[in-house]
């Protein structure tokens, strides 16, 4: 019970200091922040030193705070998120209603995908195993092989190193010479899929979502049964990921040319 009420109160703490580094345009002073937040200075002190480890904070030479590229880091990707979320919500829901099956929007986090949203019902006969919040690895699905595609060689390889390409299934790329075939497929398409490669008797269509700087931030997938999975389904799947794109600012390369005419 001590070590619960200790970990709130260095998180309330923390918090406190981020307020007042908030209110100040300078980088502040130990001896400011410990006066605005009431907390002793070694204590503050102590706080501040775990705050910059993980670079919520930044110390510069002289001793003063300031708030770090961290937050920045974390504001962008939440911001992103987000935007993406309410510019995907109707044009999901038009896709599953078209094809009657499981509409997934995921976004990368390190070596894996997280799903952030879905639109499904149950007659689409296939159990949903992946919840919202549920990742997998990028090799083993649709969306992560459009994220790895976007990565250079050294990327590429450097992640095969990593993650051993781990297989779940028969018809799993376990292989570095595979994945490397298949991503060029992917950049050549613009497209990617998964053949039961995460999930037996499940396969996946995936089309990439970009943000006003032309950066993929999230992926479009459709889920469904191997037997039912239509591959005239890629196109509307295309088109609803350039939709959601243009809703969080993206302008197709026509569309960049045609500001300019």
């Amino acid at each position: 019970m001590t070590t619960g009420k200790t970990a709130i109160q260095v998180i309330e703490r923390m918090m406190n200091l981020l307020d007042v580094l908030e209110i100040f345009d300078e980088p502040c002073s130990l001896k400011t922040l410990a006066e605005t937040t009431g907390l002793h200075p070694s204590t503050a002190h102590r706080i501040l030193n775990d705050m910059v480890a993980c670079r919520l904070v930044d110390r510069s030479e002289g001793g003063a705070y300031r708030l770090g590229l961290r937050l920045l880091e974390l504001g962008t990707l939440v911001k992103a998120r987000l935007s993406v979320r309410d510019a995907a919500q109707l044009p999901m829901r038009a896709l599953h209603k078209l094809t009657n099956q499981t509409v997934n929007l995921s976004v990368r986090q390190g070596d894996e995908i997280v799903y952030i949203d879905r639109t499904y019902s149950e007659r689409s006969g296939m159990q949903v195993v992946r919840a919202i919040g549920g990742h997998a690895p990028l090799h083993l699905t649709s969306v992560g092989k459009l994220f790895l595609a976007q990565d250079d060689t050294a990327r590429v390889r450097a992640y095969a190193t990593r993650t051993g390409l781990a297989g779940h299934t028969r018809n799993s790329i376990t292989q570095i010479a595979q994945l490397e075939k298949e991503l060029a497929e992917v950049l050549k398409n613009g497209s990617a899929n998964d053949d039961e490669e995460l999930e037996l008797g499940v396969s996946c269509m995936a089309a990439g979502i970009y943000d006003d700087s032309g950066k993929m931030v999230a992926g479009l997938s459709l889920s469904a049964p191997t037997d039912r999975l239509q591959r005239e389904w890629n196109k509307p799947l295309l088109e609803t990921a350039l939709q959601i794109s243009k809703g969080i600012g993206f302008k197709p390369r026509e569309d960049k040319n045609s500001d300019k005419s």
